[in-house]
């Protein structure tokens, strides 16, 4: 890891974008600033792991990273896929207490750090910042919900079209680092890599995908969204 020194017109630019501080005033934007820092990773670097004490909050500037669990027999579960200008760490920032997850670059990346104390600050003295907050928990919440529901309701093959229907072409068949291993697709689904490779070979039966050279094609998003339906058990 790397901490690189841009200037602070660059920090207030991103701050301006971001959806928890547009709309602040610039004497608060530039408090943030102050406290806000870039840090270049390699690809498969780690951000910081579970139970370490909180940096801040992060906005990945540019790569791509995962959020992640490990099992105590070390089977790895991803929580989410971040891509460019994606907030996370805010748990351990608002919630209080250390990271709750693991974090780690898919390729070499830049991310921002702002320290939490001022994060907190802001929520006592701009009641539309601690709403946004709110607001980004509970959509938090509602898809940890759905994903809850779909692990418990679909099977692998119908939970894995419906996250190929999400992800962008370059995280299936394209030629760079983000690409998704079948490996980093069974962690982020709950399963492992052995029922991850069964159920692509079911949707390109069916018609769905092609698979060539360990890439993913979409052929067909009709009968790819016809395997997202699924059924209820």
């Amino acid at each position: 890891m790397k901490i690189l020194s841009p200037p602070t017109s660059q920090k207030l630019q991103i701050l301006r974008g971001n959806i928890y501080f547009e709309g602040l005033d610039e004497s608060a934007l530039e408090m943030v600033a102050e406290e806000m820092h870039l840090h270049l990773f390699k690809r498969n670097e780690t951000i910081f792991l579970e139970e370490e004490k909180s940096a801040g909050l992060h906005i990945l500037k540019s790569g791509s990273a995962k959020i992640y669990r490990l099992s105590p027999q070390g089977r790895q579960y991803i929580v989410n896929i971040l891509s460019e200008g994606d907030t996370f760490n805010e748990v351990s920032v608002f919630g209080g207490g250390r990271n709750p997850v693991n974090a780690a670059t898919l390729e070499e990346s830049e991310v921002w750090v702002i320290k939490g104390d001022i994060l907190r600050e802001l929520t006592l003295a701009h009641p539309l910042y601690a709403q946004k907050i709110i607001n980004n928990f509970a959509n938090n919440l509602r898809n940890l919900v759905h994903r809850v529901s779909g692990m418990a309701f679909f099977q692998v093959t119908h939970r894995l079209a419906r996250l190929l229907i999400k992800l962008p072409e370059d995280s299936l068949s394209g030629e760079n680092n983000a690409r998704l291993t079948q490996d980093q697709i069974a962690a982020r689904l709950g399963s492992v890599r052995e029922v991850i490779a069964r159920s692509l070979k079911e949707l390109e039966r069916g018609g769905a995908i092609e698979l060539k050279n360990r890439r993913i094609y979409i052929v067909d998003r009709e009968k790819l969204e016809s395997f997202a339906e699924g059924r209820w058990e």
